[in-house]
């Protein structure tokens, strides 16, 4: 380790310092900010991008990165390789470029909510071509500097070494075989006696205070975070300061109840991440395959499982005032309800089985998009056809259609993904843990996750990005990713009927 190395850690920690100032001001943007900010809170991003860019890409960085050693120290080696990952990134973009992608982002991002209360694709339309538009601009020169394709430099950019040559063949088997897989689970679960319903409405005060209790349980840290509502579910927030938020109806606590289990899945990771690196590239999360899998272990692997709705049918007893065995709300029931297959048009509400039609919806069209192939006019149509044909459904407008998501007005290509990635890492993650201790499912049934959460902050959260994904993964699991899990982990939980899946 050299004086440039050291120098290196300071100028990275001072990014880390706006990095954290962009993740403050982007949450209060999503959640509290006035709408008549949007155009100011626009140019102050803007102004912060760009300042990040110019401390980036000054050239001090270039020479104290030729010259910076970072001795034998493996952390210190995989931090000076993030920095020098983070400076070509960077010096492959013009300030100019930079600055005007944040600023049409956050614009869109505000058109955006009321095109999507409106389910008005037409007034979005020309806010998220020039964010396209910015978006192929960033690709073709960012994939010029790392010798990438324009969706690979994009992909790359949410979960590094990610191509779409990995991706396609697993995609493409998923494509044949959904349809199919979706038939045979619809038919198990139409063979099953009938279960009653839970009937509301469920006060949002009420919702809220089971989802913060829940949180807690897993291991929420409230000293370093919150729990807040916006229009679409997400974690954000700075180092040290986790804000996550969900959104709530009163005619069913589901979908709020979940949408918190598995944001806490995401706050989770970004708690457990090591504090002594907290300032340095090599203490940021490992991408967000990585960070999918965390929220989707929670939500979806333990949290949908019958082990934990014995444990959690009481506590939604004491949260609605249900007299315990009213009908519906017995902990089988609520596993029922849980694990309730049925397509349906809203991403972010659907269940373990037609989640992935999701998924490849957005990943098909998205390439088009960013190819040229697919004209940005012709997307709700294109949206509505492949829905179709993956699930049979009719979208009726918009708003259920291609503008339930803020990704893309957020210029997020490239994200989703790391959706269906996440969830064959879960799989595999929940199998090495449970293999590990087998204790761990257990205290799962008792509300208690902190043998999970033990296992989790030493083999995936502690290690940061001081190793890549497909090294963590052999490490922790003895193998590398892929599919297996996951396909029985489906097969287990909808057509074996297991009931400790």
């Amino acid at each position: 380790m050299n004086k440039a190395y050291l120098s290196l850690e300071r100028h990275f920690a001072r990014l880390s310092s706006l990095n954290d100032a962009l993740g403050i001001l982007g949450w209060d943007k999503e959640v509290i900010m006035p709408s008549g900010a949007a155009e100011r809170r626009a140019e102050n991003l803007a102004m912060l991008e760009g300042l990040r860019h110019e401390i980036l890409t000054a050239p001090i960085m270039a020479d104290l990165l030729a010259e910076a050693d970072a001795g034998d120290d493996v952390w210190r080696t995989a931090n000076l390789e993030q920095m020098r990952r983070q400076h070509t990134q960077a010096t492959a973009l013009p300030g100019e470029l930079v600055e005007a992608s944040a600023q049409a982002t956050a614009r869109c991002e505000m058109a955006w909510r009321t095109a999507r209360e409106e389910s008005d694709f037409k007034s979005l339309e020309p806010h998220l071509a020039e964010v396209l538009r910015l978006t192929r601009e960033t690709a073709v020169a960012t994939g010029e500097a790392m010798g990438l394709t324009m969706y690979d430099a994009l992909l790359d950019s949410f979960d590094p070494g990610t191509r779409q040559t990995d991706i396609d063949p697993i995609f493409t088997s998923l494509a044949a075989d959904l349809p199919g897989l979706i038939g045979t689970v619809l038919e198990k679960q139409a063979s099953l006696p009938a279960v009653t319903a839970p009937t509301g409405p469920f006060p949002i005060a009420e919702q809220e205070a089971l989802g913060r209790r829940l949180m807690q349980r897993m291991g929420f840290d409230t000293t370093r975070g919150r729990l807040d509502v916006s229009a679409h579910p997400f974690c954000g927030g700075a180092t040290h300061d986790v804000r996550l938020t969900t959104r709530y109806v009163e005619a069913d606590f589901i979908p709020a109840m979940m949408g918190v289990l598995h944001e806490t899945g995401h706050a989770l990771y970004e708690m457990g991440l090591p504090a002594e690196w907290a300032s340095q590239p090599v203490g940021q999360s490992g991408g967000m395959t990585v960070h999918e899998s965390q929220s989707l272990l929670m939500e979806m692997q333990f949290c949908r499982s019958l082990t934990f709705a014995n444990w959690l049918a009481p506590q939604v007893h004491s949260s609605f005032g249900v007299v315990e065995g009213t009908a519906g709300w017995d902990a089988t029931s609520l596993h029922r309800h849980l694990t309730h297959v049925e397509p349906g048009f809203i991403r972010v509400d659907a269940d373990e089985v037609t989640y992935p039609a999701h998924i490849l919806v957005r990943y098909e069209l998205e390439k088009a998009l960013i190819s040229g192939d697919l004209a940005l006019a012709d997307l709700p149509a294109a949206f509505n056809d492949r829905l179709h044909a993956l699930l049979g459904l009719r979208v009726p407008d918009d708003r259920r259609g291609c503008l339930q998501d803020i990704h893309w007005p957020a210029g997020l290509f490239g994200y989703f993904p790391c959706y269906a990635l996440g969830a064959m890492t879960a799989a595999q993650l929940r199998n090495a843990a449970c293999t590990a201790n087998p204790a761990i499912l257990p205290a799962i049934g008792q509300g208690d996750f902190a043998p999970l959460l033990a296992w989790l902050r030493q083999n995936v959260h502690g290690r940061a990005r001081s190793a890549s994904l497909p090294q963590i993964m052999q490490d922790a699991t003895g193998k590398p990713l892929d599919a297996t899990a996951y396909l029985t982990h489906i097969r287990r939980r909808y057509l074996e009927r297991a009931p400790d899946a």
